[in-house]
């Protein structure tokens, strides 16, 4: 048994929030929530009874709210950000306020013995070497703001010290508070409701990883901090270093009627096209539960539940 620490989630009701903080909850450590809920949804709901469980409304931004939840927490695992390069490049100043700053000025309090645990995206890469591995080794050529915004507080929290960074692959799979904007999850869901995709840069390689094993790497680097400290680890499954096109494939085997093809019709704003090593992360005994196939197979149930209908009259 491990002893309960006191944990602060920014940003808890996020899709990754959403499947880590029942997570943590269930070893029997408290949990405290921050978040704005800004995408207007309550994927905590059912953990409301529990008494270890604290959820405050509010910006991560906030100095004079945040700095008494910093001093009472063990650890801090800060998710509050605004995700993807879309979303960055539409609001940079929130962007770079939330997904950088409000962390770096975090830093500054914490003391020695506190604990952070953070994920970075792997996009920091940017365009990998033809049939070479990145690993945490490899040089960070990030292209989108959103990636150096993580690539910068990466490098914030590790020169700080007593702080692991975990480089996630694209996440995929089902979770409370879903997002279908993801690589995957977006896929499988033009799959399942319009049977077809029109492919950009479809020979672009990156990893994949999924949602649950997300939330198993950061409970694995709790109980592993020592050990772990002050490194970077890429998060992915090795199996699935696996392009656009061969991604399609996939998913086709699973819905024989989904059709894809090719056209020059866009661009991804992070450029990634890189093949990624997972092996640190391994060598320290950690392993996925969940493969591709089979969170293909979860998103075709949940997708039999979701419709994003809410703008749409049929």
């Amino acid at each position: 048994m491990h002893a309960q620490l006191s944990i602060l989630v920014t940003g808890g009701a996020g899709y990754l929030g959403s499947m880590l903080v029942p997570a943590l909850l269930e070893l029997g450590h408290k949990v405290t929530v921050v978040d704005n809920f800004m995408f207007q949804q309550d994927p905590l709901n059912t953990l409301c009874v529990n008494d270890h469980f604290s959820v405050v409304r509010g910006d991560v931004r906030n100095e004079a709210l945040m700095r008494p939840l910093v001093a009472a927490a063990d650890v801090i695992i800060p998710l509050a950000a605004l995700v993807g390069a879309p979303l960055c490049s539409r609001d940079q100043v929130g962007a770079t306020t939330t997904n950088k700053d409000a962390v770096i000025t975090m830093l500054a309090w914490l003391s020695k013995e506190q604990r952070i645990l953070m994920p970075i995206t792997n996009s920091g890469y940017g365009i990998g070497q033809q049939d070479k591995f990145c690993t945490e080794e490899s040089p960070l050529r990030p292209i989108s703001l959103y990636g150096r915004d993580k690539v910068e507080v990466e490098e914030a929290i590790l020169s700080h010290g007593n702080a692991i960074s975990f480089r996630l692959a694209t996440v995929f799979g089902m979770a409370p508070r879903m997002r279908l904007d993801l690589l995957v999850n977006d896929f499988v869901y033009r799959a399942v409701h319009d049977r077809a995709v029109v492919l950009f840069e479809s020979h672009f390689k990156r990893n994949y990883i999924h949602i649950r094993d997300v939330a198993k790497v950061f409970i694995h680097g709790l109980h592993h901090f020592e050990q772990m400290k002050d490194k970077p680890y890429n998060v992915g499954l090795s199996d699935a270093n696996l392009s656009k096109y061969e991604l399609c494939e996939r998913i086709q085997k699973q819905l024989p009627n989904f059709v894809f093809m090719e056209a020059p019709i866009g661009e991804d704003p992070d450029k990634r096209d890189y093949l990624v090593s997972n092996a640190r992360i391994e060598a320290t005994g950690w392993s996925p539960d969940y493969s591709l196939d089979q969170g293909i197979k979860e998103l075709i149930k949940g997708y039999t539940m979701i419709r994003n209908t809410r703008y749409t009259n049929v």
